[in-house]
């Protein structure tokens, strides 16, 4: 199995136990699921019927998105100025990163992010944004939106951004 890990907090951010999909040479997209938990479950992927979820429900659970769980993400939020800024800088952290590990893939990358953030910023209303367990602002924000079916949630993480480590 290969988990995420943030390049610049360490947290981890997704797993390959999720179906990855490349956008654009710069960000992997996965599809999430609601899932219910009570204290003390543990999540073994399988989704509950309609019935059990609203049953699970009334005996005190909480419905939770699979990948905020499973990943321990936290809610923040931005307006659009502070995450201008935020993007930034992370950016930078990143383009550091690569010239250290990467070189080839530095002009790449900018050209890709540059193009990429453009659609985010211009779709910013849209997004939800997820930082790592140990909320370190200048770690790397997960961006949530839905697929057009407007039910179906989604995470976009910076491919470059994260590293692989195999468990």
């Amino acid at each position: 199995m290969l988990l995420y890990i943030d390049i610049v907090t360490q947290d981890e951010m997704l797993s390959d136990a999720y179906d990855l999909k490349e956008v654009d040479d710069i960000a992997y997209e996965v599809d999430c699921t609601m899932i219910v938990v009570k204290e003390g479950d543990v999540d073994i992927g399988g989704n509950p019927s309609a019935e059990e979820m609203e049953e699970a429900l009334e005996n005190g659970a909480t419905q939770v998105n699979n990948v905020v769980h499973s990943m321990r993400l936290q809610s923040t939020q931005f307006d659009k100025k502070s995450y201008l800024t935020y993007l930034k800088g992370y950016m930078k952290a990143v383009k550091t990163h690569l010239q250290e590990n990467n070189p080839d893939r530095v002009a790449a990358f900018e050209k890709g992010a540059q193009t990429f953030a453009k659609k985010v910023v211009a779709n910013f209303k849209d997004y939800e944004f997820y930082v790592g367990e140990s909320m370190n602002p200048d770690g790397m924000v997960a961006l949530l939106n839905y697929r057009e079916d407007g039910t179906t949630p989604y995470f976009t993480f910076w491919k470059d951004g994260l590293k692989e480590m195999k468990i």
